[in-house]
């Protein structure tokens, strides 16, 4: 849509639209879902949107994210479910504990959570996890944050700036700049930055923010039987079931994509797909369930567990697809276009620039995807006239994957997924995770900063 109003027009539309939703969720104490609908309609309208056009495009944005969002967290809670009942995700919890100590707990959440969340896309690799994180915090007590937190943020580290996840791919391939080497630095970037700006920031100020242990939301209120848990390896390699399939897919595209093998051939074909996501975990779930559950439970007990582990999470998915759709409406009405034309010239080092322009982007319409291609596009042609090395071409990806991860608010449907799997309100939200992902994208930036220098 080309947009009604200038840019600053647009953007004092999206501030409007922010303050009103806090005022309503916050203070006026509106569902979420409710408010969200409500506001993301009224955007629409004030920033020019054709007054017939705005059901489409709401509820094609909310249709959009509940596609990619629905599927992933539906299988991954069954699976969840699953370790959570049988007693896998006490055994897996017990096992960290014993191998890094009750003071290391967190760090050993951050680290598995880091390995998963190179393939995994971060909320399939959170909502997996989820069980393990609540058996860990209800072993030791106090805030589920302490927790929740280190895992949360390692996943965001790797879905931010390493290949294969979509936005730093993208990025990459805009700029010209090697996707193998963007991985390679990346992945060490990812966990410095996760050390610093995710660990480091829980443990000593976000970890005693005083938020309750409740897992319902996986459990269903419902206690798990620990009378005859599965063996460690048993848990373990059906947790590692998705993540071997999905790499396989990773690096079959990668192969094919430049040449090494065919383009066409049967066997690659089925690896490819299986490896992807929703099919790796659909296969890991049947996998859990006739393994793990159909010694222990009649097939209508298995049906009926399923089913409960489904009925908690619908208000989370609904809500996830609603802040979808606020952030979509956002994209549509022009704000991100306005916004991009007014900055493409700002006059500042090239670095810089794709972090500011990116941090604004994410801030003003949610989307950290959006905020990565638009920026790389951006300052593609800057880029061009700027021949850098390699190294400093990486660095930019990651300066620009910084600023799309700063600021997660309420445009942003990973806000709602993680205040509401962890039952925060959304004050707390905006004081733990907002904070946190933004913490994590300037330690990005630093380090981007410093590569940049050196390269």
């Amino acid at each position: 849509m080309t947009p009604v109003y200038s840019s600053g027009t647009l953007l004092l539309i999206a501030a409007a639209a922010v303050a009103i939703l806090l005022v309503l969720i916050i203070v006026l104490r509106m569902h979420a879902f409710i408010a969200l609908v409500l506001v993301s309609f009224g955007t629409a309208v004030a920033a020019g949107v054709p007054v017939a056009e705005v059901p489409v495009v709401a509820i094609a944005a909310f249709s959009t994210t509940l596609g990619t969002v629905a599927l992933l967290v539906a299988l991954g809670v069954m699976i969840g479910r699953l370790l959570e009942a049988t007693g896998g995700a006490q055994v897996l919890a017990d096992t960290l504990i014993s191998r890094f100590g009750e003071k290391r707990a967190p760090m050993a959440l951050g680290v598995a959570a880091l390995l998963f969340g190179l393939p995994i896309f971060f909320d399939a690799g959170l909502v997996v996890f989820l069980p393990i994180i609540f058996a860990v915090a209800k072993r030791f007590g106090g805030s589920v944050l302490m927790y929740a937190l280190p895992a949360a943020g390692a996943f965001a580290a790797m879905h931010a700036i390493v290949p294969p996840h979509p936005g730093p791919v993208t990025a990459a391939t805009e700029l010209g700049a090697s996707i193998g080497l963007t991985l390679l630095v990346g992945v060490v970037v990812a966990v410095v930055a996760w050390f610093v700006g995710v660990y480091i920031v829980t443990i000593t100020w976000l970890g005693k923010v005083q938020v309750p242990i409740d897992d319902s939301v996986l459990t269903g209120g419902q206690q798990a039987d620990h009378d005859n848990p599965p063996a460690f390896w048993h848990v373990l390699a059906i947790l590692l079931l998705p993540l071997v399939l999905i790499g396989a897919n990773t690096i079959l595209t990668t192969l094919r994509t430049n040449g090494s093998i065919a383009e066409e051939g049967t066997f690659v074909d089925i690896l490819v797909f299986v490896g992807q996501t929703p099919v790796a975990l659909l296969i890991a779930l049947l996998v859990a369930t006739y393994t793990l559950a159909i010694r222990r439970y009649s097939r209508g007990e298995i049906e009926t567990l399923l089913n409960d582990s489904l009925g908690p999470i619908c208000a989370i998915i609904l809500i996830t697809g609603a802040g979808g759709m606020f952030g979509g409406v956002l994209r549509y009405s022009g704000i991100g276009e306005a916004l991009s034309d007014s900055l493409a010239d700002l006059g500042l080092p090239l670095i810089v620039s794709a972090f500011v322009i990116a941090t604004i982007l994410r801030v003003a319409q949610g989307s950290a995807t959006v905020a990565l291609t638009t920026t790389a596009g951006l300052i593609s042609a800057g880029v061009a006239d700027a021949d850098p090395s390699s190294l400093q071409l990486v660095a930019l990806v990651l300066a620009i994957a910084a600023g799309a991860t700063v600021l997660s608010h309420v445009n942003d449907s990973g806000f709602w997924l993680v205040g509401r799997f962890f039952g925060m309100d959304v004050k707390t939200t905006l004081r733990t995770w907002t904070v946190m992902e933004t913490t994590l994208g300037v330690s990005i930036f630093v380090l981007a900063l410093g590569i940049w220098a050196v390269g």
